[in-house]
This record gives structure tokens, sequence and C-alpha cells, in this order.
């Protein structure tokens, strides 16, 4: 996909230099998937707490089974 964005140069030079990237494009791309994946976990951890589960639930014999 080609896009034309207008990014911060010092922005771009330290993320390639931190992540000892070849080139911008590798930059934008790590930093694009470290951003998905830290929104995703944070979906993830708003979970917590709100999940029930069922106290007769055996995690290990359910193991057993495989």
């Amino acid at each position: 996909m080609t896009l034309q964005v207008t990014l911060d140069d010092k922005l771009v030079e330290t993320a390639k230099k931190i992540g000892r990237h070849p080139n911008d494009v590798d930059a934008i791309t790590a930093a694009l998937l470290e951003y998905i994946a830290r929104r995703r976990q944070e979906r993830i951890i708003s979970l917590f707490g709100k999940i029930d589960y069922d106290p007769q639930y055996d995690y290990k014999a359910q193991r057993r089974r495989s």
C-alpha cells in the first residue's frame, strides 16, 4: 500500500536507531505492529475480573485428556 504522510523526521530516525531498522519503511512497520499488539493487550487486560469461571472446572483433568 502506498500512503503519503508527514512524519517527524526525528521520531523516524530515533525509531530506526533504537530498532536497528535499515530504512524508514521497516521502522514504521515495526512501530505499527507494536501499536496494534499493545492495543490488543489493553483490550484483553480490560476483561480481567469481568469473566466468571465455573468453580467446579478442573483444568488438570482437561489436560489429561490429550
